[in-house]
């Protein structure tokens, strides 16, 4: 298990445009609500997100659930994914969602992108066993009940075994342990701190 620390302050103010920063959509600027609960995951957190990812998801088929400003979905279908999913479930940030989706389409990407005005559980509760590679789970940290449910909801639906896994990021309040806990037939083999934010990315245990 790798362990990433990201230095950097806690009490950044969240800028009010993020970055894509790699694939067709590399340095296309999305913008960000002031919204409760709302935390774009940075661009240093991306950057060794997809270091571990890799710089090219051909293949895979992708769930972005509470998907906010779809920093991390944009990233995927960015490099090149067969099908990102961005949940959202705040009308206002879908609204944005789909304006910031409008102006990347300049650049068309290879795969296809949907956008819902959905509550992400209930979306992951209606999915086939097995039926995507990549799963992402940013919730307000807030909810720590929302995140415990999506993750042992994403343990299910997620099939790895051509790539991808289940990237979940919460609050530097909680240990790694317990959120390991939540699904123990999968193990953490990435893992970073930065700030106020924890995440592991979680592959299937095989053999």
């Amino acid at each position: 298990m790798n362990k990433a620390v990201i230095k950097k302050g806690s009490k950044l103010e969240p800028p009010k445009k993020v970055r894509i920063i790699g694939g067709i959509w590399r340095s296309r600027l999305l913008s960000v609500l002031d919204l409760p609960g709302l935390r774009p995951t940075t661009d240093r957190i991306r950057e060794t997100l997809f270091n571990w990812l890799g710089q090219d998801l051909s293949g895979l088929r992708c769930l972005d659930l509470f998907a906010g400003t779809g920093a991390l979905g944009f990233e995927a279908a960015s490099r090149n994914a067969e099908l990102v999913v961005l949940l959202e479930k705040d009308k206002k940030a879908h609204v944005n969602l789909q304006a910031n989706f409008t102006l990347l389409q300049s650049s068309p990407v290879t795969g296809a992108v949907d956008i819902l005005h959905a509550d992400s559980l209930e979306f992951l509760k209606k999915q086939a066993d097995h039926s995507c590679h990549l799963i992402f789970i940013d919730p307000p940290f807030q909810d720590s009940a929302l995140l415990d449910r999506a993750v042992i909801e994403a343990a299910r639906v997620c099939d790895d075994s051509t790539g991808g896994g289940i990237y979940v990021e919460f609050p530097a309040s909680r240990t790694r342990e317990e959120v390991e806990a939540l699904i123990p037939e999968w193990h953490c083999g990435k893992y970073l701190e930065a700030g106020a934010v924890k995440a592991c990315l979680f592959r299937g245990r095989r053999g």
